[in-house]
């Protein structure tokens, strides 16, 4: 039997570590025809992948490319350069076996990392059905020319198609990742990711959603996605589960029967969950989460302002904002909210609009994430605007250095100043570069929590000790 080494590159753990779901479900595919073993960098960070790679004599090796950078202007961290340096420079120093790049940060770069690693083989989009036609033509010699979607060091470019080839998802339950990767690190600082769905059908200008997983929504059987919570909490007891979809409540009535299933069953777990639209927001549908058990959730407008969230094309209006918002509040859900500024159009009114949209409508004890400018990809709207703008020339590639968007009414240094302002006037309001709590900040935050038994989320406290602090001249 053929032997399938495949690795998580991604060793990002803030805000909290996410496991390698994708791998997981590639080794699920992989399994019944080869010995599969999952490297997760996470943790690891490269230590003891060449000894692995030495001792387990892989046939084939895969490399997860999950982020490229961390969308922070000012920050810059760059992802890719450790990539190279922890993972894929040492393997391919040591064995010559068939490298395969794929996963979502792959997919948005596949042509300029095709290059920049020198690997054999690369797939774009979702690899379960692809990956194991790949190795089937790879160990019989046979050509590979017609797999759609896949790009080679022969002929770096997509030749086959255009955009992502989407597979059904997978029926059932998804594989259980505490199965297939130690799972105790994240027990302690993460959380169990379930997909309900794939594909976004929205449209906003800057998002890769759409290029990765199609645009079109492929939603899971409530029944499966209760059982892999329900098998996975009796595994792991009280663990934290949250729904990693591009938006949780679509298409319509989707999440809602997810809840009901969870309820029905009288599942006790924690959930928690990543963007909400607006326009599907109901009393039932957080009646509903509430009785589920979600404990938090994140709201991602990206503005507040009608004008910008036209140019943006969000596909909502100000109104629906308001409406989640106050739904927030009546039933004290516990949120993160996120704000993109710097947009097309985007101007001082622009921004005052959607300040006064946080002061009037967002409760004080939830975070606000604020961000200046919106990182460029390939193939979006957002490119395309860039371009006609004459900001850069059709083709140009921004993968390295990061290129971002500014609108021309507000200078970057104007509208960095204006997000500062706004945050030091606003306990709950970060600028995206200032959101890491100090080391002393989050002792206090655990000592409080177990002083008090606070069952709360985490920023919840470090809010309330930023805003002692504050008051008492501390920071």
């Amino acid at each position: 039997m053929k032997k399938v080494l495949l690795i998580n590159t991604n060793i990002e753990k803030a805000p909290y570590p996410v496991p390698p779901l994708g791998l997981c479900m590639l080794e699920a595919v992989l399994f019944d025809r080869y010995e599969v073993r999952i490297y997760d960098g996470v943790f690891n960070e490269g230590i003891g992948l060449i000894d692995l790679v030495r001792q387990f004599l892989p046939d084939f090796i895969g490399f997860s490319i999950r982020n490229i950078d961390d969308v922070v202007m000012d920050r810059h961290i760059i992802y890719m350069d450790g990539i190279l340096e922890k993972f894929i420079r040492p393997v391919q120093a040591v064995t010559d076996v068939p490298i395969i790049l794929g996963g979502s940060g792959f997919s948005i770069f596949p042509v300029e990392l095709m290059k920049m690693t020198g690997a054999d083989y690369g797939i774009v989009g979702e690899a379960e059905i692809l990956l194991p036609v790949l190795l089937d033509r790879i160990e019989n010699n046979m050509d590979t020319a017609d797999i759609p979607n896949l790009l080679t060091s022969a002929s770096p470019e997509i030749q086959q198609g255009s955009g992502s080839s989407f597979a059904n998802p997978i029926s059932g339950r998804f594989p259980d990742i505490d199965c297939r990767i130690d799972f105790t690190p994240y027990l302690n600082k993460g959380v169990y990711s379930v997909q309900t769905k794939r594909g976004c059908a929205h449209g906003c200008i800057y998002c890769t959603y759409p290029l990765i997983e199609g645009r079109k929504f492929r939603p899971r059987v409530p029944s499966d996605i209760a059982d892999e919570i329900e098998l996975a909490h009796e595994r792991l007891g009280n663990c934290t589960f949250e729904f990693v979809d591009s938006t949780f409540n679509d298409p319509k009535g989707h999440a809602e029967a997810i809840c009901r299933e969870i309820i029905r069953r009288r599942l006790k777990v924690r959930l928690r969950t990543m963007g909400i639209n607006p326009r599907h927001c109901s009393d039932e549908l957080f009646d509903l989460m509430n009785r589920a058990g979600f404990i938090q959730i994140d709201a991602t407008p990206d503005s507040a302002s009608p004008r910008m969230l036209e140019r943006l094309d969000k596909g909502f209006n100000l109104s629906e904002i308001e409406r989640m918002a106050t739904l927030i509040r009546k039933f004290n859900m516990p949120t993160m909210w996120f704000f993109l500024f710097g947009g097309p159009g985007e101007d001082v009114g622009t921004f005052r609009e959607t300040l006064d949209f946080i002061d009037a409508y967002i409760n004080p004890e939830d975070l606000v994430y604020m961000n200046a400018g919106l990182r460029i990809y390939p193939k979006t709207p957002l490119y395309s605007i860039a371009v006609r703008e004459g900001r850069f020339l059709h083709g140009q590639s921004v993968l390295h250095p990061p290129v971002y968007y500014y609108s021309d009414k507000l200078t970057k240094s104007q509208l960095d100043q204006m997000i500062r302002d706004a945050s030091l006037m606003r306990h709950n309001c970060l600028h995206a570069l200032e959101t890491a709590p100090s080391q002393e900040m989050i002792t206090t935050a655990l000592e409080m929590r177990k002083a008090n038994e606070l069952e709360e989320p985490m920023f919840r406290t470090l809010l309330r000790i930023r805003a002692a602090w504050r008051e008492a001249g501390k920071i």
